[in-house]
């Protein structure tokens, strides 16, 4: 595959998993359970989906993947389990539309880790499209929580840079089992809720609504940005994670009148342009940038946001 099919992989991954991830919310609201109860079960879901693919994936070799992944996939699986929970505590504390107006900074919270780690360079047109990102968030904002929220807010914040972290570690690492390493997540963040986690069987509706959450948002969502987030830049991985800030809070006003305001909407609307302006002109430029680059390669920490 060269590097504008690459490329090109890279950002549908992402794009698709922007969209699976932006049901999160809804599956929270559908579950009527409590944090820890939903994070044990989602994570159950999860973790028998990817283990059971890990296992006929691996076979016998499936330890010997487990230990491969050395300190880096441990630092990976430590920082998706804080990032995991974080996630369903923000979406329990505050409305949806309040966190993703914390994760829609999760494009330039990435670029900064990258710089300063992998030295990634960036564009004019990514600053521009960044720009106009911020501008949205910034409209947002103006729906900000009530001081009852921070904690909510709070989390999201801590959930925010640990996926940042994850994005930067994956392209740093490329060696990384992302099935391995969410398939551990999800047994730690269940092995940690359990003891706070509500005793019984939930109902139908909640046993539907975390098994939907487990298997899209933390298992096939997860995967497709991680793999998708080795075949283009950190910082561009994040930037088109950006779609998931107007489409989470379409799914619960749609579902459970969970209404954004008009602030909201609006700077959803122009977060979401700036997205796809950002797309649609890096699409218009590839093909008089396809030729060859001897001084690049996949592994190469300089990597350029095009």
């Amino acid at each position: 595959m060269d590097r504008l099919h690459s490329r090109k992989a890279g950002i549908f991954l992402v794009a698709l998993s922007a969209v699976l991830w932006s049901t999160a919310g809804l599956f929270v609201r559908m579950s009527h359970l409590d944090t820890w109860t939903i994070v044990a079960w989602r994570s159950f879901f999860s973790f028998m989906t990817l283990g059971g693919f890990a296992i006929v994936l691996y076979r016998r070799a499936l330890g010997r993947v487990i230990w491969r992944q050395g300190w880096p996939g441990a630092c990976a699986v430590a920082v998706s389990v804080v990032s995991a929970i974080c996630y369903v505590m923000a979406l329990r504390m505050t409305t949806v539309a309040n966190v993703m107006i914390i994760y829609a900074a999760l494009p330039f919270i990435t670029m900064g880790i990258a710089f300063t780690w992998l030295r990634e360079r960036v564009t004019p047109r990514f600053l521009v499209a960044g720009g106009i990102a911020i501008a949205g968030i910034a409209i947002m904002g103006r729906a900000a929580a009530s001081p009852r929220d921070l904690l909510g807010l709070g989390a999201a914040v801590v959930m925010t840079t640990g996926f940042a972290v994850q994005l930067v570690l994956v392209k740093r690492y490329p060696a990384l089992d992302m099935t391995i390493i969410i398939t551990l997540m999800s047994g730690i963040c269940m092995l940690v809720a359990i003891p706070f986690m509500r005793p019984g069987i939930p109902s139908f509706q909640s046993m539907l609504a975390c098994a939907l959450f487990g298997t899209m948002t933390m298992g096939l969502a997860y995967m497709l940005l991680l793999k998708g987030g080795r075949l283009i830049s950190s910082g561009e991985t994040g930037f088109i994670s950006l779609l998931d800030v107007p489409l989470g809070p379409l799914w619960v006003w749609f579902f459970y009148g969970e209404r954004p305001t008009g602030a909201v909407m609006g700077g959803g609307a122009i977060v979401l342009g700036a997205v796809a302006w950002y797309l649609l002109t890096s699409r218009a430029q590839a093909p008089a940038r396809a030729a060859p680059n001897p001084t690049w390669a996949g592994s190469d920490s300089r990597e350029t946001l095009r």
